[in-house]
């Protein structure tokens, strides 16, 4: 039922990347709509991400998992009935939320209920189950979408979760152990809720601020943003300073290993983010691709990011030169994109991208492989346990960014009234974006430690939800 929970959570975020056309067509709304179905997940998901292992401490971590997957069911199911953008962008937060609380609960429960010896394999089971998720995700949304089951279109897509989540209730309360830990914190709601605005007053104007023509709003919210963020950090501190439990620890931060593990996240995820949805806007919207044809044309995407989880798993000796090699051949993908895209023109079919989306799968996958490890071994092991929720947090946050950021560029590019040709321009344009925010986490990336710790120092690790 842990695996199920995953599952949910990646296939999710997958197949409404992919149903998003059809779904603005179906409900309406504009470009932002189509940001808004992952930018309101993934916000939700990074800010509750931050709490979310903290709630199970001082409430259990079954009665919390239970909690979350039911809330991801309901919202699951919104999300099938809804019937106007507002509501099911509404309906993707209460599932980023829920899905929040429900993640770090499983992965608890695995250290609790696994002597060491049989950890390692029990987390085993997720590289080959999220492997193939990854892998059927995006035939899966394109298949639910063109079959049309029972006449609901695109809402099978997020429907599908509810006898997935009914299994993982039943099979929880069955089967879960009521765990908790020892040492209870409190919980820091103005933390949270401070980091809340911070993050929303960043996304909102990314997202509506083209729409409604950059008004100056926009703008003052970005530089709201600044400021709630160093207000958050200011308190964080003094939180500290009287003893109490910070949301996040503040040394982190003075710790460069850590501080240029943050900014490389964002530099990497948020691009990679942003070219899942604008690939299947082009695809579909400005090449004409069926649901199913975008879904299949990702599929290669997906087997070069299994391939380079094996291809990450042989170099990690090498440590950070894995990532720095991982970024370059990102990097290279996107340029053989780029020369596939000026090469076929809008007469581009699937096949003609296997090998620059299969190249740009692997690359990321020997980033994602080594970096929390990475990043991990510039951090003292009492600090760990804040780290790890931080990066994953700062990780979904990219999300966001990224289909605010690369989101607004493409439909900034395209225009009110695009041809097809325009589509066309504003990809490889957004392409070239996409490469220098890549280049800027390579830069960045050099602030990382050199190499993981060693097994018999490192602290317990888990994977990235």
């Amino acid at each position: 039922m842990i695996l199920a929970a995953e599952v949910m959570d990646m296939v999710d975020g997958m197949i409404t990347n992919i149903a998003a056309p059809s779904i603005r067509a179906d409900i309406g709304g504009g470009p932002s709509t189509i940001q808004w179905l992952g930018a309101a997940y993934t916000l939700a998901m990074a800010v509750g991400l931050i709490t979310g292992g903290r709630l199970g401490d001082i409430a259990g971590r079954k009665r919390m998992f239970l909690i979350g997957a039911a809330g991801f069911t309901l919202g699951s199911l919104l999300c099938g009935l809804a019937w106007s953008p507002g509501v099911l962008i509404a309906a993707r937060v209460i599932q980023g939320a829920f899905g929040a609380v429900m993640l770090p609960q499983g992965l608890g429960m695995i250290k609790e209920m696994f002597p060491p010896k049989e950890m390692q394999a029990a987390f085993g089971m997720f590289g080959p189950v999220m492997g193939l998720a990854s892998v059927g995700g995006p035939i899966l949304g394109g298949w639910l979408v063109e079959a049309d089951l029972l006449g609901t279109g695109w809402r099978m897509i997020f429907l599908i979760n509810l006898p997935l989540g009914m299994a993982a209730l039943l099979a929880g309360v069955r089967f879960l152990p009521g765990t908790r830990s020892a040492d209870r914190p409190r919980l820091d709601i103005p933390g949270v809720l401070l980091a809340a605005l911070g993050a929303f007053l960043v996304i909102y104007p990314l997202v509506q601020g083209r729409e409604h023509g950059w008004p100056l709003w926009a703008f003052l919210m970005i530089a709201g943003s600044a400021a709630v963020f160093a207000f958050f950090g200011r308190y964080e501190a003094r939180k500290t300073g009287r003893g109490g439990d910070p949301l996040i620890t503040p040394s982190l931060f003075r710790k460069r290993a850590f501080a240029g593990g943050l900014l490389t996240m964002l530099a990497f995820f948020a691009p990679m983010i942003g070219l899942i949805l604008v690939f299947n806007v082009f695809t579909q919207v400005g090449l004409g691709y069926s649901t199913l044809q975008a879904g299949l044309a990702m599929v290669p995407w997906s087997i070069g990011t299994v391939a380079g989880f094996g291809v990450a798993q042989a170099l990690r000796r090498f440590g950070r030169a894995v990532l720095h090699l991982g970024l370059l051949i990102e990097i290279l993908g996107m340029l053989g994109l780029l020369l596939t895209l000026h090469w076929a023109g809008l007469g581009l079919t699937p096949w003609q991208l296997v090998p620059a989306l299969a190249v740009t799968g692997v690359g990321q996958a020997m980033v994602m492989a080594p970096f929390f490890d990475i990043v991990l071994a510039g951090v003292e092991p009492e600090e760990t346990g804040s780290a790890s929720g931080t990066l994953t947090a700062v990780q979904q946050l990219g999300g966001a960014l990224g289909v605010a950021l690369i989101g607004t560029v493409f439909f900034d590019l395209l225009g009110d009234a695009p041809m097809a040709a325009d589509f066309d321009r504003a990809m490889q344009t957004t392409v070239w974006v996409i490469i220098a925010m890549f280049a800027a986490a390579l830069a960045l990336s050099c602030l990382l430690p050199r190499h993981a710790r060693e097994p018999e120092d490192a602290p317990e690790a888990v994977p990235a939800g």
